[in-house]
């Protein structure tokens, strides 16, 4: 009997084994989506490091270059041109020109210099006698020949040149036009 007693015992042992591995694996199946949760975390912890060390250590390594890198650009292909301050203040000059028959010049100049730059505002200013003298004296010597309208491109960069080189020390200015540039036959 207590063979009996104890195959009873071990009947309902083993039906107490088997409720509780099946409720193990009732719980397993609930166990397994935090599991899955922790190592997708960790998963995703480890990329967004990844990530972070590979931006901050290309910002040090890069950190004085650039992101993009500007390319040269043909003058004939730039669209915007710098924009200039212009001194309109020489007035109209008169004088004659070197030919034979002399013709009479009338020229109204401006110099074109660098936005908001006022050293060379002051210094055109206070060399204002100069530039007239010098472009009255630059006007008597050409021919009427060279003071034709398909010659002014010349004149104006000649001008300019000569005015950066021999009468402004400090600043240089960028551009001459001519305001007016009447040449009279007598």
């Amino acid at each position: 009997m207590a063979d009996d007693n104890d195959l009873d015992l071990n009947d309902d042992a083993g039906g107490e084994d088997l409720s509780a591995s099946s409720s193990k694996k009732s719980k397993g199946l609930g166990g397994i989506l935090p599991v899955l949760l922790k190592w997708i975390a960790i998963g995703l912890a480890a990329v967004i490091l990844i990530v972070t060390v590979v931006v901050i250590t290309m910002k040090i390594v890069g950190g004085s270059q650039s992101q993009t890198q500007s390319l040269p650009i043909a003058e004939e292909y730039a669209t915007t041109k710098e924009i200039l301050d212009w001194y309109s203040s020489l007035g109209s000059i008169r004088t004659k020109t070197s030919d034979v028959n002399p013709s009479s010049v009338i020229v109204e100049v401006v110099l074109g210099y660098k936005k908001d730059d006022k050293a060379t505002s002051t210094e055109i200013t206070q060399r204002t006698v100069e530039l007239k003298d010098f472009l009255r004296r630059y006007f008597t010597q050409k021919s009427s020949e060279e003071l034709k309208p398909q010659n002014e491109e010349g004149l104006r960069i000649e001008i300019r040149n000569a005015i950066n080189d021999s009468i402004l020390s400090a600043s240089k200015i960028k551009d001459v036009r001519f305001m007016q540039l009447d040449v009279i036959q007598q």
